[in-house]
């Protein structure tokens, strides 16, 4: 923080405290979390092929057998911050044909509608701190039908639904356990883990509950042959309790110590090199004893599998309940720390728990506004537990990863082929996931998004991930942001800017030192965008992924044939935001450092540029604006000069809207070369100050920059809020819906269509998972509500629009855009019957499933059912935002 600002009187909750003492990445309260993955096989890092192909190479079928090389995985795991010792929970249900350890779900050649996770979880409670947090498992008590979900979603079709865990039967009747893991702290090294099952069906069932200790497979790979160890200590046992201590050269010694007594079973995480390749393939010095044995000795009874001497880099406590009775829960209880002492008697577990749950309640009533109906608040406070579980320990050293290890065989060249550009990245971090199973990599523009959400609940956290993103190791040399990790090369929308402003205004816009690391790496990626995505200098950019996948006519990424270029409404506009948002940090700097005037000076004068360009190209550009549907496009132009408008009414044409920002009142006084620069350049271009600048204050016209004209904003405004175009019950489509009859555009010798679809796509274009055709997606929405409301406090105060279009109704604009946020915070309370809007339709209802709401990664524009990734906790955690901002975010 600013160390000139003093911070502002806070809440004074218990985990206030301990975030005041967490102000650091590596700060003790930090130091162990719910930080393994879900996934972590299929992923790139994993990838070791000729072809790259990441879901073959290592797939869920050897992910029981294969020692990992960057990361663990587990159901509901913790970690410490170099992940070197890791607890997850397994369990066994008697039916099963392997150890229930790693959650199932089916690759992107797999799905009929890309990947896809086969399970339910739900995350129920989680603190920044992590010093206590909570989740639920659903696991069915009979066998896993693994075999069908393969077979019956590769005999389905794009336009055919997926065939889901709960369309097999097997959760018929309620015949599953809820299994719920709990983590609670007593102190930064000293850690409660709790597993309670409950049988939730009408027959008395059996279980297995293996929660498992393991130590990151450091030692195979030639760099450092140290091997940690797991063994049982019985020497510190008291009664009715196992001890296991851990000794490991970084982390040190840890002391893990079970209630009752579980057999324990041990075993090294290590490949199973006999049951891959065959017995021939296992050298002498090899363990008899790899990986799976744990699995091998439960589920198929062979007790020679694991170590007898219970010593090894693997373990399971072992609890067998033979008949859990309908409605009976079983409970079994971890508890880890730190040094070689016994278990601390100073506070017991009951206790710990209920302190820390009734922290959890004290510290979320601080944190929402106050009288937040209940319903909202659950969500709220589930949104943000999914933020906290989908935090990931994110290890990846490019150059090493490339180059393979001296202790393995080396990769085959034509691996070479991905992320060759990137060989300074090398990341060791803890980092917010967009979704724990299908995107367990972080994608920067998503986590933008997650970061104005944690803003509200951990700004430390949330600054420094925006950060992390921009940082040396991470950042290009060419001002490049890493896009995602199957291609960093890839581009997506530049929002750090707008997060970052959020972010600081969320924390009580008094931390300029982090706004001053932001403005200045942003300054860097400033001129990346401009030479890559602005070939002729127009200010128009052109081309590339940009986020919004399968938006348009044609896949907007691939390269264009000679002399053609599309022109992009969306990726303008992202400039604009860009520009502004940069010029908005810059004044605020400048009040301090009038070495920012000029700074700030240099975005308004590209925004101008920019917003001039979209308003009338001439040289040789077509406008983006159509004054015949009052709507901004992609325009085509050939390399004869033709010029092929993009008829399509989408988010793209919306986003212009966007690039809007106040000019406070004391900029007139406070920024001199600001201020001089702008009277005198509007002296000499009067035309634009009416098409750019707007204002509500009389006498002083610098007030309100907008990248349209109040003719266009109003008739955009005027589509989005039409319900029979953009305005869904759940908040902005994608795609207008006006297109349900499709859109057809011969351009050459081509025909190109595309159609309104509320759900998942049916087109295949950018794989299986690009659905921008009409559903709701919660990021874009943000955007534009926040336009609206900087429109609103500006040159639109006191000016209401029809709301929704047609209906008569006059309404500020402000409020406009908190009745859109209602929408989209209506999608997660239940409605009627008490099933949520935004559950999934392959949920089933009834109590157990309709108190849980979900968060998918988009959701249906007409039903608002959720789509896509099921624990999307990322950018869908916007929600919370929504709900603990109702006003918005106060822009100074």
């Amino acid at each position: 923080m600013d160390p000139h600002t003093p911070a502002p009187p806070g809440p004074t909750t218990a985990e206030h405290g301990r975030l005041a003492d967490a102000d650091d990445s590596r700060a003790p309260w930090r130091r162990w979390g719910p930080y393994v993955s879900a996934r972590q096989w299929g992923t790139v890092r994993e990838d070791y092929s000729a072809d790259g192909n990441a879901w073959e190479h290592l797939p869920f079928d050897h992910a029981h057998l294969r020692a990992y090389r960057w990361g663990e995985d587990g159901i509901a795991g913790l970690c410490d911050l170099e992940g070197h010792l890791n607890v997850a929970v397994a369990m066994w249900n008697g039916q099963d044909d392997r150890l229930k350890e790693r959650l199932f779900g089916l690759t992107n050649p797999q799905g009929n509608h890309g990947e896809d996770v086969k399970e339910y979880w739900w995350h129920l409670e989680g603190l920044p701190t992590h010093s206590y947090a909570s989740a639920l498992y659903r696991y069915p008590q009979a066998a896993y039908p693994y075999e069908e979900l393969l077979r019956v979603n590769g005999e389905r079709g794009v336009g055919d639904p997926e065939h889901e865990l709960a369309d097999t039967g097997v959760l018929a009747e309620n015949r599953f356990f809820d299994v719920v893991v709990t983590h609670a702290k007593a102190a930064p090294g000293d850690l409660v883990v709790e597993i309670t099952a409950t049988n939730h069906g009408q027959e008395a069932a059996p279980l297995h509950l293996l929660p498992q200790v393991w130590f990151r497979n450091t030692w195979s790979w030639g760099l450092d042959d140290s091997r940690p160890v797991l063994w049982r200590d019985d020497t510190a046992a008291a009664d009715g309790t196992v001890v296991v201590r851990a000794e490991h050269a970084t982390l040190g010694p840890v002391t893990v110590t079970a209630d009752g007594s579980p057999r324990t079973l041990f075993c090294e995480n290590d490949t199973n090199l006999a049951a891959l390749y065959g017995e021939d393939a296992v050298p002498p010095e090899h363990t008899p004893y790899p990986k799976d044995s744990v699995g091998r000795a439960v589920v198929h009874g062979q007790s020679d599998t694991c170590n007898p001497d219970q010593r090894g880099t693997k373990m399971a406590f072992w609890w067998t309940f033979d008949a859990v009775g309908p409605g009976e829960s079983v409970t079994v209880r971890l508890r880890l720390t730190e040094g070689e002492g016994p278990v601390p008697d100073a506070l017991q577990a009951d206790e710990l728990l209920a302190l820390r749950r009734a922290e959890a309640d004290e510290f979320y009533a601080a944190v929402l506004p106050e009288g937040t109906d209940a319903e909202d608040a659950l969500v709220a406070r589930r949104a943000f537990a999914g933020l906290q579980w989908c935090k990931q320990l994110y290890l990846y050293d490019v150059t090493r990863w490339l180059a393979g290890d001296p202790g393995q065989p080396p990769p085959p060249p034509k691996r070479a082929e991905r992320n060759t550009d990137w060989g300074h990245v090398n990341f060791a971090e803890v980092i917010s996931m967009p979704d724990e199973w299908e995107y367990p990599w972080f994608a920067t523009w998503d986590l933008a998004f997650h970061c104005v959400a944690y803003a509200h609940v951990d700004p430390y956290f949330a600054k420094w991930q925006l950060l992390l993103m921009c940082r040396e190791w991470s950042m290009h040399p060419n001002g490049q942001l890493p896009a995602y990790e199957w291609n960093f090369s890839d581009v997506n929308p530049p929002v750090h800017p707008w997060a970052a402003w959020q972010v600081y205004c969320i924390d009580g816009s008094r931390d300029r030192v982090f706004l001053e690391r932001v403005v200045l790496k942003m300054l860097l990626n400033f001129p990346w965008w401009v030479n890559r995505k602005d070939a002729d200098g127009s200010h128009v950019f052109e081309g590339g992924f940009l986020g919004l996948d399968n938006i348009g006519l044609f896949d907007r990424s691939d390269p264009l044939p000679d002399g053609q270029r599309l022109e992009q409404a969306d990726a303008t506009a992202w400039m604009g935001l860009f520009c502004l948002k940069m010029l908005r940090m810059a004044m605020e700097l400048a009040r301090r450092d009038p070495a920012w005037d000029e700074i700030a000076t240099k975005f308004l004068v590209h925004f101008l540029s920019i917003a001039q360009a979209m308003d009338d190209l001439g040289r040789g550009h077509a406008r983006l604006w159509d004054e015949e549907d009052e709507f901004f496009h992609d325009v085509l132009t050939t390399e004869d000069g033709d010029v092929h408008r993009m008829p399509v009414r989408s988010m793209v044409g919306l986003l212009p809207l966007s690039a809007v920002a106040i000019v406070p009142d004391w900029v007139v006084d406070e920024l001199p070369d600001l201020t001089d620069f702008f009277d005198g350049w509007t002296r000499r271009r009067p035309e634009l100050r009416d098409a750019l600048l707007h204002t509500n204050h009389d006498g002083y016209s610098l007030r309100t920059l907008s990248m349209v004209d109040r003719r266009q904003w109003r008739a955009v405004v005027r589509r989005m809020l039409d319900e029979a175009e953009f305005l869904s019950p759940g908040g902005l489509r994608s795609l207008s819906a006006a297109h349900r009859d499709g859109v057809q555009v011969r351009i050459g010798g081509s025909e190109l269509s595309l159609a309104y679809v509320p759900g998942e796509s049916d087109s295949g274009m950018f794989g299986g998972n690009s659905n921008w055709r009409g559903p709701v997606w919660l990021p874009v929405n943000a955007l534009l509500t926040d336009a609206l409301r900087t429109y609103g406090r500006g040159a639109g105060m006191g000016r209401p629009v029809e709301y929704p279009t047609g209906s008569g109704e006059e309404v500020a604009i402000e409020e406009v855009a908190s009745r859109v946020e209602q929408r989209l915070v209506g999608l997660f309370r239940p409605g009627q019957g008490g099933r949520r809007p935004s559950t999934p339709q392959h949920h089933p209802s009834g109590p157990l499933w309709d108190a849980h709401p979900t968060f998918s990664e988009f959701f249906d524009g007409d039903s608002g059912a959720g789509l896509g990734a099921s624990h999307q906790t990322g950018w869908t955690a916007l929600v919370a935002h929504f709900i603990c901002a109702p006003d918005g975010i106060p822009n100074r």
